[in-house]
């Protein structure tokens, strides 16, 4: 009978280990794709076409994707501020977000986002911000998993 135990014991140390190794490998290649910009089409979410959002202003910061999917600020002028502090304009809770992540500032009639120093990166539609570049109408601002845009 111990020996019985012994191997039933042995078997299931095993089956652990299996199940640690494939979930870091799941971490791994969800850390890989979000790190590569792929976009994943999200079914019924259709983008107007950008001609026709020229000439509009944002009215409205959208979160499209991540924990706060649906979540709307209304925009006022005023910088919104993005990141994991508790004093951030939007609150993100979100492991890839910095304390104090990205700044979204108004400039004449146009918004600009800005990384402050972010540890993983800000993205503008694929493209990593590294200066205040300016954000078009619907255009998707990453950060971590979380993903936003300026609405009219």
């Amino acid at each position: 009978m111990p020996e019985l135990v012994i191997q039933l014991t042995r078997a299931g140390f095993l089956a652990l280990l299996w199940l640690f190794v494939l979930a870091a490998l799941r971490v791994v290649r969800s850390d890989l794709y979000a790190a590569s910009g792929l976009r994943v089409q999200v079914p019924g979410g259709r983008r107007e076409p950008q001609k026709a959002a020229r000439g509009r202003s944002a009215r409205q910061l959208v979160v499209t994707h991540g924990a706060l999917a649906g979540t709307r600020i209304s925009l006022d002028g005023r910088p919104i501020t993005l990141g994991r502090a508790d004093d951030s304009t939007l609150v993100l809770d979100d492991d890839y977000a910095s304390t104090r992540h990205a700044r979204l500032v108004l400039r004449g009639t146009d918004w600009y986002v800005e990384d402050l120093g972010s540890t993983n990166g800000t993205y503008l539609d694929r493209a990593k911000v590294t200066g205040p570049t300016r954000v078009s109408l619907r255009a998707p601002i990453r950060i971590g998993k979380t993903v936003i845009e300026l609405h009219s």
